[in-house]
């Protein structure tokens, strides 16, 4: 009888699942595993939300295929020594696992395929994270797309209903092998409780599906307002594999409505990010745009503490802020604005910025998060010049007209009206008293004046592209 161990990895659900499919089709039976990876815990912080997560999604993966007949192999040490040695131990014949396009992912799978092969088991990779990856959507010559909008058009001319059909699981079930370990605890793997509130597991994410199904007509109008119930707030089930990248696709593109299609655009964007790192892995560090490598950026402290506490005086970025390091999640609009401020207002490397949203965002992604900081800062895939930088004054006037999303997560300024709460070192001093908020004392002035940032911005990225 020929056996398999398939090991879960950002794909945690049951269904819809290409290397489980796959393992299940081909062999008799079929082992599961998930190793909580101390490579990867080590570096995080004690109170990591993703942990809770990631545990929580985990303990209903394990239940689901022990409902199914099957079962869920746990274990918490180097992911590159326990799969090994899990494969060994139950004497399967090959390893299947989803295909990863980060760096570090990719050497850890070069060096488990390696071990595996010196003890004669084979190891077999599937696409399940992405509809199209490397290598599949490609210009004319046959290179690699460098710019948004021609990838995106000629991703949707290749979709066809294949690229979104399920993997069915059910009808091969019987194959699964029984046998499960015990889940560990949150303290076991050396973590605390961050209250996590949040919607785990793949129960989480249909039940969030379900609600964005309702609304997703209106996403085109309803996705750049923070205050409002416009995103699909599916994120972090992306991240994942709480869902399937497939369903969604799948829906979005049959669904056609405008809402439909913007939000089908946002899930080639996230195509469009790992295709660029799988191709540039050098992004990681380093500028897409190769000259801008070149960019002489500020160390102020100062400058850097404000925007990572929120406290810089402009109210949105401050928000914005606010809400991440609260919540560890922030709305996508606000991504692009506070990105913008810390890179083009405060002068600060793009670098560090994303290295801080990796470590609070939910739903941290390396190629998007990296997509979309290098977006910000001009140096990435992008047919936009340098110069455009958002102005957070009129950013807030325009997605947050009312201040509804300022005032929830800058209380200092509940009480002040009108436009002031968008620039609220305008008020003069009887203004101030009035609403209980005196610039400086309650509420901190700017810490740079925009307009005089923005020609130090445009000055250091021409000094950088004449090197």
């Amino acid at each position: 009888m020929s056996a398999a161990l398939v090991w879960f990895r950002r794909d945690l659900r049951d269904f819809d699942h290409a290397a489980l499919h796959a393992a299940l089709t081909a062999h008799d039976c079929v082992h599961c595993a998930f190793v909580f990876d101390s490579e990867i815990l080590d570096a995080l912080p004690r109170r990591d939300r993703r942990v809770e997560f990631i545990l929580e999604s985990v303990r209903e993966l394990k239940a689901a295929l022990e409902s199914r007949g099957g079962g869920l192999h746990v274990r918490h040490g180097r992911a590159r020594d326990e799969v090994p040695q899990l494969a060994r131990r139950l004497g399967v014949a090959a390893v299947y696992a989803n295909r990863d396009y980060e760096p570090q992912a990719i050497a850890r799978d070069a060096e488990v395929e390696r071990v595996l092969g010196e003890a004669g088991i084979a190891w077999h990779a599937r696409k399940d994270q992405v509809i199209f990856e490397r290598g599949e959507v490609l210009t004319g010559s046959g290179t690699a797309f460098s710019v948004f909008t021609p990838y995106k058009n000629a991703w949707l001319k290749m979709l066809t209903p294949f690229f979104v059909r399920p993997y069915p699981v059910e009808k091969y079930a019987s194959r699964l092998a029984p046998g499960s370990s015990a889940m560990p605890s949150l303290e076991n793997l050396g973590f605390e409780s961050a209250d996590l509130a949040l919607k785990t597991g793949m129960a989480g994410g249909r039940e969030l599906l379900a609600d964005f199904r309702r609304r997703i007509a209106g996403y085109a109008e309803r996705r750049d307002y923070p205050a409002l119930k416009g995103p699909s707030y599916l994120s972090v089930h992306l991240r994942f594999g709480t869902v399937s990248i497939r369903e969604l696709a799948g829906y979005a593109w049959q669904q056609g409505s405008a809402g439909a299609s913007t939000w089908l655009s946002e899930l080639v964007w996230r195509d469009f990010y790992f295709m660029v790192l799988a191709v540039r892995p050098d992004v990681v560090d380093g500028a897409f745009k190769r000259e801008f490598n070149a960019l002489k950026f500020d160390r102020n402290e100062p400058h850097w503490l404000a925007w990572c506490r929120g406290a810089t005086g402009y109210p949105l970025v401050d928000a914005a802020m606010r809400q991440l390091n609260s919540t560890g999640y922030m709305h996508n609009r606000l991504r692009m604005v506070t990105a913008s401020f810390l890179v083009k207002d405060l002068g600060i490397d793009w670098r560090r910025g994303e290295r801080y949203f990796a470590e609070h965002l939910n739903d941290y992604d390396l190629a998007a998060n990296n997509g979309g900081w290098q977006w910000a800062a001009s140096t990435g895939c992008d047919a936009q010049p340098y110069f455009r930088i958002f102005n957070p004054v009129t950013q807030s006037e325009r997605f947050d007209a009312g201040g509804r999303f300022i005032r929830k997560y800058v209380p200092e300024l509940a009480r002040v009206t009108g436009n002031f709460v968008h620039a609220p070192w305008r008020m003069d001093a009887g203004e101030q008293a009035r609403a209980g908020c005196v610039i400086g004392r309650d509420y901190p002035a700017p810490v740079v004046e925009h307009d005089a940032a923005r020609k130090r911005t445009l000055e250091r990225y021409a000094a950088a592209r004449t090197r």
